[in-house]
């Protein structure tokens, strides 16, 4: 066994560790969103996740971007990553599309970033067109059964669905292609003031207040701590380490494991689509990310 050994373990967990904590996102909104209207929520989030990453900044003197060049990359994917795609779902699901749909909707975003690379010369094996379909066909499989009067799109909604699907799309390839590698923690801080300060003017025009209690205070925590000091750190530095088609792969992930936790949390069903659906996404994703010979 090399001295390298536990990093690789780690490095390669990763992506799996991502997925389970990126598919909390839904699970959280259950708990909190009755409780708080999504911009106030999202601008609560921001200033306690960046008052959390001041401190670790300051005590382990880790280094800011060095050029004005890199602050301006990472606050703009700051506004397409946290202020657009979170502020597209979470208001998606206030305003009432199921979560059915609106994972099917951002869920297409594997799809759509293969096909702009590929617009743009970057090559996409068949191999890897082949596990991009067979995870559309199996995360169709998933939510198909969810689809119903209650998850009925509208204008409104559709339209936040689809601006979260655009945001995280565009805002995973801009990182990619723009922003250089950085430390994780001050990189995130510099993205997360951007965001809060997209989102601050939509949470004033808010009529509603939050209503602090013990599901909402979870929800805030989760939130802060894994969702975004957890998940947006991993995805960052998934970005760094991987191709964009094969990190936004594991997107397709989310909505089986979503069920599966709302299964174990809440009751709710898992039928045999659901096992069947997991199972081709599983095979797609790894079709994807698997290193040729």
């Amino acid at each position: 066994m090399s001295a390298r050994d536990p990093s690789d373990a780690l490095v390669r967990a990763m992506p799996w560790v991502f997925v389970l904590i990126w598919s909390t996102g839904f699970i959280v909104a259950r708990y909190g969103m009755p409780y708080a209207p999504p911009f106030k929520f999202l601008v609560v989030r921001y200033a306690l996740s960046i008052l959390c990453f001041l401190p670790w900044i300051w005590v382990a003197h880790v280094a800011w971007p060095s050029s004005r060049q890199q602050w301006v990359h990472l606050s703009i994917t700051g506004i397409l990553m946290h202020a657009g795609y979170l502020g597209g779902v979470w208001a998606a699901v206030k305003a009432g599309m199921g979560s059915g749909l609106s994972a099917l909707i951002v869920g297409l975003q594997p799809v759509l970033t293969a096909v702009w690379l590929s617009s743009r010369g970057s090559r996409v094996s068949p191999r890897q067109w082949l596990g991009l379909t067979l995870g559309l066909v199996g995360l169709f499989l998933v939510v198909s059964q969810k689809f119903g009067p209650g998850a009925e799109a509208d204008v409104s909604n559709l339209s936040c669905a689809v601006l979260a699907l655009l945001s995280i799309t565009i805002g995973t390839l801009y990182q990619k292609r723009y922003v250089r590698p950085c430390d994780v923690r001050s990189a995130n801080a510099v993205q997360l003031t951007a965001a809060l300060v997209v989102t601050l003017p939509l949470a004033a025009l808010e009529s509603s207040s939050m209503q602090w209690n013990e599901s909402l205070a979870a929800a805030m925590a989760w939130s802060v701590l894994a969702l975004t000091l957890g998940g947006s750190s991993l995805l960052y530095l998934l970005i760094q380490r991987g191709a964009a088609t094969s990190v936004t792969s594991l997107l397709y992930l989310v909505p089986p494991t979503t069920a599966f936790m709302a299964w174990l949390l809440f009751s709710e069903p898992v039928t045999w689509l659901t096992v069947l659906g997991t199972g081709v996404t599983a095979m797609g994703v790894g079709l994807v990310v698997k290193t040729p010979s």
